[in-house]
């Protein structure tokens, strides 16, 4: 996966967002029947905001997000 710079005449930028996700109260019940469809509901949502997923980890009542943006 190669990640493409953001370039102007005299800079070089990527634009990276960390966001942590928390559903309210961080219902774990909620959460560990979720689990399996969190993954690929990130991946739609990135793919409608052309974006990418870097990174990404499930924890037991909250998730990590790293998202590349290129617009």
């Amino acid at each position: 996966m190669a990640i493409i710079q953001q370039t102007l005449k005299h800079t070089a930028w990527e634009c990276k967002y960390h966001i942590v996700w928390i559903p309210k109260y961080r219902k774990k019940k909620l959460y560990k029947e979720l689990r399996q469809y969190l993954g690929e509901i990130f991946r739609d949502l990135a793919l409608q905001k052309e974006c990418q997923i870097l990174e990404g980890h499930l924890m037991s009542d909250h998730v990590h997000i790293l998202r590349l943006c290129t617009h």
